[in-house]
């Protein structure tokens, strides 16, 4: 737990000094400071948008998955437990730079000791095309990075709906997320299609969801599911989420939830320091 915190403190520290930063352009000259309100946050749930990160500026994000099902005794019993929030929970810690225009390259650490390095390129823009492409890629390793290690290949595609919001559709390739040994194993990757809207129901008040089902490969449990609603205040969004699993990173999303009888709670806090 004291690592942890020191982790805490250190990636708080770290995100605060690429703000004073001075980007190779201006305010005025970069597009992507401004606020889109279709893309609001690079994530939904857990799954990856196409949101643009400026070039020189950082974003932080919290996620947190209360680790008690919500279905578990009656209701006496969960409100004994304050709906979840006494019971344990996995945590993770999330910081992103904008390596230059349209690329952006992040580091996730969540309390399970999984390290996800990832970046994210936005290959067309629906300016001059008809839909968002982003090409995805990111590597998770167990154990503080030092074990397992699962690399991730895809696509981000999204389409925005004026500026109700947006959907989206990510076929991704997810290699080593099987745990058991190679030899015991018939399958030990994963292709999954990521499918998940955002639907602005206020001028900053959006509800979400997403499902991420594996179309190939190893698929234990059921697909990871989620919806939330969420509420955008300048540079923050903090979002309330129900699902029925505990996975952020790539890897994790590709071994599924628990189960659709099993539902946990759980929010998203990020922060946009530009």
């Amino acid at each position: 737990m004291k690592h942890f915190v020191r982790c805490l403190w250190l990636v708080l520290a770290v995100a605060a000094l690429p703000v004073t930063v001075a980007s190779a352009q201006t305010d005025d000259e970069d597009p992507d400071l401004e606020v889109n309100v279709s893309q609001p946050d690079f994530t939904l749930a857990a799954l990856p948008t196409n949101l643009r990160l400026p070039k020189g500026k950082v974003a932080f994000r919290v996620t947190h998955r209360f680790a008690r099902p919500l279905g578990d005794g009656d209701f006496g019993d969960l409100l004994e437990d304050f709906f979840g929030f006494d019971s344990g929970a996995q945590i993770g810690l999330e910081l992103r730079y904008g390596l230059f225009r349209g690329a952006q390259v992040g580091i996730n650490r969540t309390s399970d000791r999984t390290i996800q390095f990832f970046s994210e390129y936005d290959l067309k823009s629906q300016v001059s095309f008809p839909m968002g492409v982003g090409i995805w890629a990111s590597m998770d390793g167990t154990n503080n990075f030092r074990d397992s290690y699962s690399p991730a290949l895809g696509v981000v595609l999204s389409r925005e709906l004026g500026d109700m919001g947006a959907v989206y559709a990510e076929p991704i390739w997810v290699n080593n997320t099987n745990a058991e040994p190679s030899e015991l194993v018939d399958d030990n990757s994963t292709l999954l299609v990521g499918l998940g809207t955002r639907l602005r129901v206020r001028p900053t008040v959006y509800v979400t969801a997403e499902v991420s089902p594996r179309i190939a490969g190893y698929a234990p449990g059921d697909a990871l599911l989620s919806f939330a609603i969420e509420k955008r205040a300048g540079g923050h969004a903090f979002s309330l989420n129900f699902s029925n699993g505990f996975g952020t990173t790539m890897a994790q999303i590709a071994r599924g939830g628990t189960s659709f009888d099993d539902w946990y709670i759980g929010f998203n806090i990020s922060r946009k320091f530009y």
